[in-house]
């Protein structure tokens, strides 16, 4: 018998291939793999653990390549800061890393919102033509939401 988490699996893959997200079509492909091979007990706690820092680092290697590779010097740093559009551009980087702590935060302590932001992402890219990112910034503009209403409700009595 199929249980109900392979069941949403494959809705999840099937969502997916309708929607051309290969990121969610290869993550529930590695996932069920991992389940039906049995690898899954020593895999999942692993990935859920340490999932998101070895993530993490993997987006941050690939954002440095253009510096390692030398596309990116000291001349276009110095020629950068003379546009205004640089300083909107590293404004909001630290605004995105910032609300992204957020997010690694709720993702960790709070997981059943996965499935929420996973759902929103796919819909979005599905039916609206988004660009998935994945559920990390999702998470952390949650998390920024979430603390708002619990401030402005403390607030108001």
């Amino acid at each position: 018998m199929i249980s109900q988490a392979t069941i949403f699996m494959l809705i999840l893959l099937a969502v997916g291939i309708l929607g051309k997200n290969q990121t969610l079509i290869a993550a529930v492909g590695i996932l069920l793999l991992l389940k039906w091979t049995g690898m899954g007990d020593k895999a999942f706690p692993f990935l859920q653990a340490k999932g998101i820092p070895i993530a993490v680092t993997i987006l941050t290697v690939s954002v440095l390549v253009p510096i390692v590779t030398g596309e990116i010097g000291f001349k276009q740093l110095g020629e950068a800061v003379k546009s205004y559009y640089a300083w909107i551009a590293l404004a909001s980087g630290i605004f995105v890393a910032l609300i992204a702590k957020g997010g690694v935060e709720l993702l960790q302590n709070d997981p059943h919102i996965t499935a929420a932001l996973v759902i929103g992402t796919i819909l979005a890219v599905a039916l609206f033509n988004g660009v998935a990112v994945g559920p990390l910034i999702g998470a952390g503009i949650a998390y920024a939401a979430m603390k708002a209403v619990e401030f402005f409700s403390s607030a108001g009595g």
